[in-house]
């Protein structure tokens, strides 16, 4: 199954993703100005920007770490151009041997859930024929509109053997408007929730003794994700809020079941942006280079022998 695999590439490596949201301002000049020059200050010419730099980070990280985290909304607000850029990342993450999480984070129902989950981790039906478009190993998608807005995908997962990871506790300062202020019978709502995950998760099971069917959970609220990981023995965990939202390895001890591989954490502008900072290199041409030295220091926060 997929969450095997994802785990046994976490063994080899590290429980670590990156985050690949790029922003103009944080891609070396020399990849802009080149592009920019061919090819205009245009939609197209960002899209190229942004798929020269993700293949730069790849090719110099991809086999540090398990996955990559792709944000699709870093790549829609460029429209068509844009989204064919976020389907090349993910095809070229792919061919190098990575997990890829797709953090689309949809939330519908019925027909509306199923075409996202078609776009996203199945296959459209086109005359009698199957295409597969940008198809990330799993998706990010919220349950707040309930199982009916979750079961739809659920079908694709079975189908493709393909993975969710469901929101549960976020790592954003707000989450606790919603998240923890509303109880029901004394318990605050992130734990309804997990609760409803670990079940849903329960058919996908694999033979490593976790579910396809995963949650978010913040690396900035260790308290309740130390809470959910008793809660959900069997639930694997994407862990946002690392690095630049402030959580640390020290705030991760919660998490790791007893094995350590219940979890994989992600870092984005830590790691992709670790050349604006100074640290590792003072040369954007090295810019991949700077984020591999990053994931090695994120290694060793985390308490992984390398």
């Amino acid at each position: 199954m997929l969450i095997d695999s994802l785990i046994k590439k976490i063994q080899k490596t590290a429980p670590i993703v990156v985050g690949l949201d790029p922003r103009l301002s944080q891609v070396p000049d020399f990849i802009k100005n080149e592009i920019f020059a061919a090819r205009g200050n245009t939609p197209e010419a960002a899209a190229d920007i942004f798929f020269a730099f993700n293949k730069g980070i790849i090719d110099e990280i991809h086999e540090l770490i398990p996955a990559v985290k792709p944000q699709i909304a870093m790549y829609e607000q460029y429209g068509t151009a844009g989204l064919a850029c976020y389907a090349k990342t993910i095809a070229y993450a792919r061919g190098k041997g990575l997990v890829v999480i797709g953090d689309i984070k949809r939330g519908d129902i019925a027909g509306t859930a199923e075409a996202y989950s078609t776009a996203h981790i199945g296959q459209l039906e086109i005359n009698g024929s199957k295409v597969e478009q940008a198809a990330a190993d799993f998706i990010t998608v919220n349950p707040y509109m309930g199982f009916d807005s979750i079961e739809p995908y659920l079908a694709d997962c079975r189908a493709y053997d393909r993975g969710l990871f469901v929101l549960v506790k976020t790592s954003n300062k707000g989450s606790a408007d919603i998240q923890d202020e509303l109880l029901q019978n004394g318990k605050p709502l992130y734990q309804h929730v997990g609760e409803l995950v670990s079940k849903w998760g329960e058919p996908f099971i694999g033979e490593m003794g976790y579910s396809a069917i995963g949650a978010v959970v913040g690396a900035t609220h260790p308290e309740q994700a130390a809470e959910l990981r008793k809660l959900m023995p069997h639930t694997f965990f994407l862990v946002p809020g690392y690095g630049a939202q402030g959580g640390t390895g020290k705030d991760l001890q919660g998490l790791w079941s007893k094995d350590t591989y219940g979890a994989v954490v992600n870092s984005s502008r830590g790691i992709t942006g670790a050349f604006q900072s100074g640290k590792f290199t003072a040369n954007e041409r090295e810019y991949a280079l700077a984020a591999r030295q990053a994931v090695l220091e994120m290694k060793n926060d985390l308490g992984v022998c390398i």
